[in-house]
């Protein structure tokens, strides 16, 4: 609570947070609701539901490097009240689609805006709180989180009402949180760029050579590597948010009630952990470490699931149920992992210059997973029964290892780099090495 109260950032953090707190409260409604909305008022089957939500999800992929290379160009502050508002659009539209062709450009244009608003929101935290965004982090996921924990409450009691007109009122309830959002924003003061690069024309203004083209993520092997791995390090989301409920409802007996309390217990723990989980978790040798333990954990997660269509012929529905709710507890673990580990390596891995861009290309991962994981999750996972989910968990494990290693050597080289030119400005001003 002392860090709320005096967060890294000042004035300018704790309206933020307040808007990640309305925003996020409006997203548990939605994000509780979705799949049963989607099942049950729009009548669409799990498979199109998969294919859907991936469909739209490649529109998602683009939102956050646009994001970054207009960050290079405008304001944050501005580019994130754009977001809000594009968001309260499709969610208005939303109430009047019916039917597979008609919900997918909407949800489309909704990931799109959604997955830029994120990008944004780490840049406006890399900016505001400086070397003490791993901090920052926390809180914002503490501060999001207990916004989805809120909303998933208010949803539970749409849902045991259970007729369109509850979904509908949930959808505009998220499209009313964004609107907040947006106001709360424009009361922000605009971040400055960290960047200590200097431009070609101020170098010749002061007589100095000119600095190099800032370095492009396009062209950067390591980093471009550790995003496509970091892609199934973000399975935990589709895992919890669609896989979780459409396997309760699909493949066991226990009571579809049961859904909106895998999100309330996903984001109580978040917001009860997340800080104490990245206070241990802080420096690159840490975040690096986490990239494992995320894989075990996932894997202890998909064995759990495997066994619940098991128990729910053997032991009946609310036993399944239980199970079922031991693996969202797994798949939360495995989310305090990923936020710790994603987050400060794609901002460590990243020229200070060229952040913003560099970080736009990062946020593809989880833009990638939110197009691929359903559809796999669904298609893939879940046709192929308990056996799916054990070489779900086996392949996310083998390759968190992998990630491990890569992002350790990575950081190795790079902070090599860093003593290298430092000795070599030394040595040019005359100074010892």
């Amino acid at each position: 609570m002392a860090q709320v109260r005096s967060p890294p950032g000042g004035r300018n953090a704790r309206i933020m947070l307040l808007a990640l707190a309305l925003d996020r409260t409006g997203s548990g409604l939605w994000a509780s609701a979705s799949v049963l909305y989607l099942t049950f008022v729009a009548h669409l089957t799990a498979e199109q539901i998969g294919l859907l939500l991936g469909t739209a999800g490649v529109a998602g992929i683009l939102g956050s490097p646009l994001a970054g290379r207009l960050a290079v160009r405008f304001p944050v502050c501005p580019l994130l009240i754009a977001c809000h508002l594009l968001r309260l659009l499709t969610l208005l539209v939303l109430l009047f689609c019916t039917g597979f062709e008609a919900l997918l450009p909407v949800v489309a244009v909704t990931y799109l805006g959604d997955r830029a608003a994120k990008t944004l929101e780490m840049l406006f935290a890399t900016r505001t709180a400086g070397e003490r965004r791993p901090a920052y982090q926390a809180l914002s996921r503490s501060a999001a989180n207990a916004g989805y924990a809120v909303g998933a409450g208010i949803a539970a009691i749409g849902l045991a009402v259970a007729s369109d007109d509850a979904y509908r009122v949930m959808i505009l309830g998220d499209a009313l949180s964004f609107a907040a959002a947006a106001a709360l924003v424009w009361r922000t003061t605009e971040p400055a760029a960290t960047s200590t690069a200097v431009t070609a024309a101020e170098a010749g203004e002061a007589g100095e050579r000119p600095a190099p083209r800032r370095a492009s993520p396009w062209r950067d092997r390591g980093y471009l590597t550790f995003v496509l791995l970091d892609i199934p390090m973000n399975l935990d989301d589709s895992v919890l948010g669609v896989a979780l409920p459409l396997w309760l409802v699909h493949r066991t007996s226990a009571p579809p009630a049961l859904v909106p309390a895998f999100l309330i217990l996903n984001t109580v723990l978040v917001v009860l952990l997340q800080v104490g989980v990245s206070a241990r978790a802080e420096g690159p040798g840490r975040a690096a470490g986490a990239v494992r333990v995320y894989g075990a954990v996932m894997l202890v997660c998909c064995l759990v699931v495997a066994g619940s269509g098991w128990l729910s012929g053997w032991a009946g529905g609310w036993a399944a149920g239980a199970v079922l709710l031991l693996a969202a507890l797994l798949a939360t673990l495995a989310e305090l992992m990923r936020s710790v580990s994603s987050w400060e390596l794609a901002v460590l891995l990243a020229p200070e210059d060229a952040r913003a861009s560099y970080l736009g290309v990062a946020g593809m991962s989880q833009s990638i997973q939110k197009s691929a994981g359903p559809p796999l999750l669904t298609g893939v996972v879940m046709a192929a029964g308990p056996a799916g989910w054990v070489l779900l968990g086996v392949a996310v494990a083998g390759l968190s290892v992998v990630q491990q290693r890569r992002c350790a050597r990575l950081l190795r080289t790079g902070r090599a780099a860093v003593a290298a030119d430092r000795t070599a400005e030394a040595v040019a001003a005359g100074l010892p090495a």
